[in-house]
Formats: C-alpha cells, sequence, structure tokens
C-alpha cells in the first residue's frame, strides 16, 4: 500500500511539474508570437499599401470588431486603419471565407476610404495543392484582381466567378476555394460600405507604445 501511495504521489508530482513547464513555456513565448502575428500582418499590409500612401502607425490606429462579429469577418479581430496627414485612406479587415474547399480561408482585405479595394492576400488557406491553393499570392497572381473592384464598379452578380455569370475567374477543378473567397470580399465590401462613419472616424490621439513605434 505504501509503494502504490508513494508512487501515485510521484506520478501527481511530476504531473504538476510539467503543466508548470508548460505554463511556463506558454508565458514567455506569448508575447513573442503576438510580435510576430503583427509583424506578419504589417508587411502583409505594406504589400497592399505602399508606406509612401499612409503616415500614421497602423498597427496603432486600430478600432475591435463589435460583438456579435458580423458574419464573414474574423471574431475579436482589429480593424487597422491607414491615414495621411490625418486624412482617411483605407481600412484592413481580416475576413473569414467558411465555404472553402478544405475549411476556413482567412482574408487580409484593404478597402480605400473611396469604396475601391486597395488588394487582399490569403494569410491561411488548406486549399487541395496544384488545385484550389493557386488562390494564395505565392502560386499565382489570381488574387490580383480584386484590386481596384469596388461596389460601384462591379455588379452584384459580377461579384462571382465566370462560370457562375461573375467576372472573377476560376480554375480548371477548383471552382468552390475562388469563389468562397469572391463571396468573402464581397461581403467585407458590403459591411465596410454599411459602416463608413465607424470605420473611417478621427483617431483619437494615442500615444504609441515603444514596440509599436518600432514596428511602424
Amino acid at each position: 500500500m505504501n509503494r502504490i501511495i508513494t508512487t501515485t504521489l510521484l506520478l501527481a508530482l511530476f504531473a504538476f511539474i510539467g503543466v508548470g513547464l508548460v505554463a511556463l513555456t506558454h508565458l514567455q513565448t506569448h508575447d513573442k508570437i503576438i510580435d510576430q502575428i503583427r509583424i506578419y500582418k504589417l508587411r502583409n499590409i505594406n504589400k497592399i499599401l505602399p508606406k509612401t500612401e499612409y503616415d500614421n502607425n497602423i498597427l496603432a490606429d486600430t478600432i475591435v470588431l463589435p460583438e456579435p462579429t458580423p458574419i464573414g469577418l474574423k471574431p475579436g479581430a482589429e480593424i487597422y486603419r491607414a491615414r495621411k496627414a490625418a486624412t482617411p485612406v483605407a481600412v484592413f479587415l481580416t475576413a473569414i471565407a467558411p465555404d472553402g474547399y478544405n475549411g476556413d480561408i482567412e482574408l487580409l482585405i484593404g478597402i480605400r476610404y473611396n469604396g475601391e479595394i486597395a488588394g487582399v492576400r490569403i494569410i491561411t488557406q488548406k486549399e487541395t495543392p496544384g488545385l484550389g491553393d493557386a488562390i494564395d499570392q505565392d502560386k499565382t497572381d489570381w488574387i490580383l484582381g480584386f484590386d481596384n473592384t469596388s461596389l460601384l464598379n462591379t455588379t452584384s452578380k459580377g461579384w462571382n466567378v465566370k462560370k457562375n455569370g461573375g467576372r472573377f475567374d476560376q480554375f480548371t477543378g477548383a471552382t468552390v476555394s475562388p469563389r468562397a473567397v469572391v463571396k468573402a470580399v464581397k461581403k467585407t465590401l458590403e459591411y465596410v460600405q454599411s459602416n463608413r462613419d465607424t470605420l473611417y472616424v478621427k483617431s483619437e490621439k494615442k500615444k504609441p507604445s515603444k514596440k509599436e513605434k518600432r514596428d511602424h
């Protein structure tokens, strides 16, 4: 009986130590992971909107999506706002296309103050290699087809793939992935159009942190 109790106590001790080490590692790496995500987002933003077109600290000039999150936008995600001499230039939103062939497709969408798309980038996707993954900017330039499109210069029917009468190309043997992205982009445009006063309002004066200054 004593041997069983001793073994049980040792196992409990090892488990406690293991959980503690995991928790400590998480605390030590959490901020680094967050920083890397921010840097990655800023790089993608600058690929869409050149730094010469804005002069504010985008990573500091943000608002958080309201609850409940609008359908198609990532829950809890920040909306980044670009300005030049305090004048609104563009907003950047993280959208989710939930109907990709192999699951969610996460997008970064930049929309100019005039309602036109500055650019779209794929953040994460699990689409079929060689087929649906052609939506990724690292694979083809298909995603660039959204540049300068808007709800004004593209009809409601045009927001679809050509197979369904729209203006956007699909891929041979892979229509689901591009259709899902087109749908998500259109929903994001509609959200921005309906909330312009909130999204593009003059920013509150907020002193950026040292970390945000480095990111900028």
